[in-house]
């Protein structure tokens, strides 16, 4: 993917999910070093860069709940050349998808105003807060994505076969025991 002597440029976020990927990816433990020396990280919860530039792979944990998530996916979709959504969130929606059978009108009306717990007496409508989404979408359903690596979360091992893959110049491949649907 990138020649041997330039480091693969590498920027993740996480939209609807729990960073369970990003832990994931921490779990490499100490390979973790030996990646740092073959790819240079941009976006990332590692580097607090808040915006995405140019990069080679766009890694994308979390489904999209609200019009935020959408506009950052975008965004990271036109800055990544190759983009791998991660985690079930991100494949298929996920937990957060979990509501997609429920309208959203009546769970907020059920979490602010009749509800057991603290009620508030108004739903929050602030222009700071997104606006939610009808459901919880999947990445592809809004952006072209290149590779899928499924699991809650997927464990350290695919991400790290995933990577070394996409770094050798081979097409990622995951045998039976990497590749988790749970």
């Amino acid at each position: 993917m990138a020649a041997d002597h330039q480091k693969l440029r590498v920027a993740t976020t996480s939209l609807a999910g729990c960073f369970g990927c990003h832990m994931s990816l921490l779990d490499i433990d100490e390979r973790l070093l030996e990646l740092l020396e073959r790819i240079e990280l941009d976006r990332s919860p590692l580097t607090d860069v808040k915006r995405v530039g140019p990069c080679d792979l766009g890694i994308v944990e979390g489904g999209l709940c609200n019009a935020e998530n959408v506009h950052v996916l975008r965004e990271f979709r036109r800055n990544c050349r190759v983009l791998l959504a991660i985690g079930a969130c991100a494949v298929n929606g996920g937990l957060p998808a979990q509501r997609n059978h429920l309208d959203v009108r009546d769970c907020l009306q059920t979490v602010y105003l009749t509800g057991a717990g603290i009620r508030r007496g108004f739903i929050p409508n602030d222009p700071e807060l997104p606006l939610p989404l009808d459901r919880v979408h999947p990445l592809h359903d809004v952006v072209k994505v290149d590779y899928f690596l499924p699991g809650c979360p997927p464990p350290a091992d695919a991400i790290w076969k995933f990577l070394n893959d996409l770094l050798a110049g081979r097409t990622p491949t995951l045998g039976h025991g990497l590749i988790h649907y749970d």
